[in-house]
């Protein structure tokens, strides 16, 4: 990953949990490296834990940011929110996987910001 790819992340991850926070959601974990993958965030709120997915694109020559998510980075996603429920048991058990998608402007402010819940089912 370069440099740019890496602060690009950690900047939407930044705009993704201040834009959950304001929505009243408690982030308990952010950027989690697990042998099954990475989870962005991890949120509750009432009786749910969310694990956010958290896209950033600057331009749509990939394809618009809510776009993102293939089935297998799905079943990823799936099965790291599994995984690490069963390690924080004390989290809600209502488990659902959104996707946060970020668009920058081309001076760098966010243009769009879409939250996506329950973006992958199962």
């Amino acid at each position: 990953m370069t440099e740019r790819s890496q602060m690009l992340g950690q900047a939407g991850e930044r705009i993704a949990s201040e834009y959950l926070e304001k929505q009243g959601w408690e982030i308990v974990d952010r950027n989690i490296r697990r042998p099954e993958g990475e989870i962005d965030i991890v949120a509750i709120k009432d009786d749910t834990t969310a694990f956010v997915e958290v896209k950033l694109r600057t331009s749509r020559r990939m394809g618009a940011a809510v776009q993102q998510i293939s089935p297998a980075k799905g079943a990823r996603l799936r099965a790291l929110a599994e995984a690490y429920w069963a390690d924080h048991q004390e989290l809600p058990e209502n488990l659902r996987i959104d996707l946060i998608a970020i668009e920058l402007t081309v001076g760098g402010d966010v243009g769009q910001l879409n939250h996506v819940e329950d973006a992958i089912e199962g």
